[in-house]
């Protein structure tokens, strides 16, 4: 079948709301196909060279950010202390690895989210489910569940003023070197297992010394003052992004500029359905979640399908397992996509797969069992001479109690005090900085060769 922005409408569709006013839909997906794009297809095409050395070796992918974002939490503070926390996760990354780092916020889009059921009971009242603030609202009432498509124009609103602050942040001297060490100083001197990331941070600081003896300093050069953030979401409400996609001027291609880069889950991407119809068209850079039970084969059709050209850098499988269950699976997948010689860029998503529900009904995730899963990730790959190319997380710069573990040892009882995700348990700021330094020392090993 030919491609269109809009031939997906002819195929089988899941997870998609009920709109009860088509005529009002109709309006809002045509008020947004002339709204100017939110990203543009050369920062677009510059995000897939990045991930194309991450494909070949010679970088590495952080992805990260809430597991939806919220209308009702829209600020500043918020906006700034995530893209913060990614800074400082970089860093790390970086020196540890000796390897660039490309960072891809799951922010300025992350509205939408997949539901195991189209509804849901409290007290023995259904309503249908929630299913992101672009769709309904949280509020377990009859109005805040009803689809609503002016949400749409919302959340584009939001996602135009989330990344013009980013865009300021990146280039204006927040994203300075020497002020995310000094952050990242401050989070160690205040750790209790300070020791163990002492080191780290005292080579970072011998490093910035020694490269301004050498005058390269914040004056001289750009890239001490300034960063790069990409954003990404789940495009999973297809009329959202089928109106935010454009035809580029100098290419004459067909771009989702809605964001730099997008995924499917695993609950969207049948090969005969409309998400992988709509995916296989656009030119961003494109990711796919994997879980336990995908076949050999399955897996295959679905990279032929996205990537036919077999481009680096297209297409990113991230993995969604679990801890107890990657080893046994993960192997023989990449042992077919080697054997088969396509490339991708292998990252892990060590948060959906390690999600439980504690005693008192909160829906948690633990700091060992997320920190366990990204290590067996880089030593499968290790052991069947692939690369492990990056981690994708569910995180936040706030100071929340949503994730069990960590050097503060946060427990089940501790999750009631500062519950405050739309949906999945995020790893907080602290806990996010302590899996950098844990995984840079698992990282620089793999790079080196060394067992992991």
């Amino acid at each position: 079948m030919s491609w269109t922005p809009n031939s997906w409408r002819k195929l089988p569709i899941q997870q998609q709301p009920t709109y009860a006013d088509k005529n009002a839909l109709a309006y809002v997906e045509q008020q947004l196909k002339q709204y100017p794009p939110l990203v543009f297809a050369e920062e677009i095409r510059r995000l897939q060279d990045h991930l194309g050395d991450v494909c070949q070796g010679r970088g590495f992918l952080l992805q990260g950010g809430d597991c939806a974002e919220s209308f009702r939490d829209f600020t500043a503070p918020k906006i700034r202390d995530t893209f913060k926390v990614m800074l400082q996760m970089a860093i790390v990354l970086t020196f540890a690895g000796s390897v660039p780092v490309t960072k891809v916020g799951r922010m300025a889009g992350q509205f939408a989210k997949p539901r195991s059921s189209d509804m849901e009971t409290i007290q023995g009242v259904s309503l249908p489910s929630y299913r992101g603030d672009i769709i309904n609202g949280a509020e377990f009432t009859p109005e805040a569940r009803e689809p609503d498509p002016n949400r749409m124009l919302t959340a584009y609103h939001h996602s135009a003023a989330t990344l013009n602050l980013l865009r300021a942040f990146a280039q204006g001297g927040f994203a300075d070197l020497h002020k995310v060490h000094k952050w990242n100083m401050g989070f160690i001197a205040a750790n209790p297992m300070k020791e163990k990331y002492q080191k780290v941070s005292e080579r970072i600081e011998e490093s910035l010394r020694f490269m301004e003896v050498l005058g390269i300093t914040a004056e001289t050069h750009p890239t001490i003052h300034e960063t790069e953030l990409f954003t990404s979401h789940e495009a999973l409400l297809l009329p959202y992004e089928e109106a935010l996609t454009r035809t580029d001027s100098l290419t004459g291609l067909p771009y989702n500029c809605s964001a730099h880069m997008v995924w499917m889950g695993e609950r969207t991407r049948q090969l005969d359905h409309a998400h992988v119809e709509f995916f296989r068209g656009i030119h961003n850079p494109l990711g796919v979640k994997i879980g336990p039970k995908a076949s050999e084969d399955e897996l295959m059709a679905i990279i032929d399908a996205l990537n036919p050209n077999n481009t680096p850098g297209r297409l990113t499988l991230i993995t969604r397992m679990g801890a107890d269950n990657l080893a046994e699976n993960l192997p023989r997948l990449i042992r077919r996509v080697q054997a088969e010689g396509r490339h991708v860029v292998w990252s892990s998503d060590p948060m959906h797969g390690n999600t439980v529900k504690a005693d008192n009904g909160y829906k948690t995730r633990n700091f060992d069992a997320i920190i366990r899963e990204i290590r067996q990730f880089f030593a499968i790959h290790q052991a069947e001479g692939s690369y492990a190319g990056g981690i994708h997380l569910e995180m936040t710069g706030e100071n929340v109690t949503e994730c069990t573990g960590g050097a503060y040892q946060i427990s089940e009882n501790d999750l009631e005090q500062r519950y405050l995700t739309q949906c999945d348990p995020r790893l907080n700021a602290d806990q996010v900085l302590e899996l950098a330094f844990l995984v840079s020392e698992t990282l620089a090993s793999a790079r080196n060769g060394k067992s992991v």
